[in-house]
């Protein structure tokens, strides 16, 4: 059985962070390991929320607890998000390199959430230059949306060409996949949404509709949801095409529901048979 070990935030009520990862993790058969980076009643979007954020040293104590109890080396992935803090960060990349020194083969997942067009960066200072010269650099794999993909690579990219120079500049720094989620190109129609997944000097692209809604946690959803069809097939497009499906039907239905929050419970299905597929395309 696949072991991912997920370090992110963790709201009550609601779909962010580990509430939105860890569920489609486990719909697809894999043994999840949720280590959370806060504990809030609900996500920070609705204005007010309650709870607390943890330290880097709080991270440490529950990752030793694991690796006490000898399963480090079953571990075959980490998967990080939104990092309250630079001294969370670098827990996670220590906790990365524990997994990595009991298992050599396990990989890890940076979603490195930064900002996003229209809000510009809305993590703590110091959060961005930790992504890209810490975190990014520790990854196997990084999903980025559009516009963390340009600050990472330093750059302001608006064709297709554009895109891949960035994801080669991306991959400079470490990793070897790259999915850059919420593109838009000079290509894309108004009406649709670009996805790229880059692996080894190739390019796949998957264009899905563009839905009228905002909610968060879609972003930790698919990277989850990335990163397991990745470890299965070991292929960039096929694991993108799983992902984009299954995002998309989730997403259509809270839209049809007209729901705040994700349905990632009512519309499990589509995490496992996403009701419309869309064809992987090598640019």
């Amino acid at each position: 059985m696949v072991a991912v070990l997920s370090i992110q935030s963790h709201v009550a009520y609601g779909h962010v962070g580990n509430s939105s990862a860890v569920f489609p993790l486990q719909r697809l058969g894999i043994e999840v390991w949720p280590v959370h980076t806060v504990q809030f009643s609900n996500h920070t979007g609705y204005g007010e929320w309650r709870g607390r954020v943890f330290d880097g040293q709080a991270i440490e104590e529950v990752v030793q607890g694991i690796a006490e109890r000898g399963v480090l080396g079953g571990c075959d992935a980490v998967l990080s998000g939104y990092l309250g803090s630079a001294d969370i960060g670098h827990a996670v990349v220590a906790t990365v390199q524990r997994v990595r020194e009991a298992n050599p083969a396990a990989v890890y997942c940076c979603d490195p959430v930064i900002g996003d067009v229209g809000r510009g960066v809305f993590v703590r200072p110091g959060i961005p230059e930790f992504m890209r010269e810490v975190a990014v650099p520790a990854a196997d794999l990084v999903t980025p949306n559009h516009f963390e993909l340009d600050l990472l690579a330093g750059t302001t990219t608006k064709s297709l060409s554009d895109v891949e120079q960035a994801v080669a500049a991306v991959q400079e720094l470490g990793p070897r996949v790259v999915l850059t989620t919420s593109l838009v190109t000079d290509d894309t129609p108004e009406d649709a949404v670009d996805l790229l997944a880059s692996e080894g000097g190739r390019h796949f692209r998957v264009r899905t509709p563009r839905l009228d809604l905002s909610v968060n946690g879609a972003g930790d959803a698919i990277a989850a949801l990335f990163l397991a069809s990745w470890l299965d097939t070991r292929d960039a497009g096929t694991a993108l095409g799983r992902a984009a499906a299954s995002v998309h039907g989730l997403l259509k239905a809270t839209a049809d529901a007209g729901s705040r929050e994700i349905l990632l419970v009512a519309a499990q299905e589509e995490v496992v048979a996403p009701s419309r597929t869309f064809p992987a395309e090598e640019v």
